[in-house]
């Protein structure tokens, strides 16, 4: 009787730390990690439970066919307490200038952090 609760215990203890192991890696870990380039055009709060802040990029582009110009909405989120980044995304909107955003993408998306895999972490100005 003793062995298996010894079984047990040991057990319970390597679940316990494989679940905090995953958890740390999805929360701290990252995928990529890059830059995209174009117009802020929406940044926001919002959640229920969890608030989130949440952003729209317009990179522009061509499509194949024709050369005609879409449009091509990037979504992307920052991390809480991110104040410069929100203050820097803000300019942005208001001077409607082109920036770069400089992201790292998670392996999945975590909801009390933000609705995307894609954390904007520094803007650029582009000239």
């Amino acid at each position: 009787m003793d062995t298996l609760k010894k079984f047990f215990t040991r057990a319970l203890i390597i679940i316990f730390l494989l679940a905090v192991g995953t958890s740390l890696f999805v929360v701290y870990a990252n995928y990529s990690e890059g830059v995209r380039a174009g117009i802020v055009i929406k940044k926001s709060r919002k959640g229920v439970l969890f608030k989130t802040h949440e952003g729209q990029l317009n990179t522009g582009g061509f499509s194949e066919a024709g050369g005609d110009i879409t449009s091509s909405i990037w979504h992307f989120s920052i991390k809480p307490g991110n104040t410069e980044v929100m203050d820097e995304l803000e300019r942005a909107i208001d001077h409607g200038k082109r920036v770069k955003l400089f992201y790292k993408e998670k392996y999945v998306r975590i909801f009390f952090l933000g609705d995307t895999k894609y954390f904007v972490y520094r803007v650029e100005e582009v000239e």
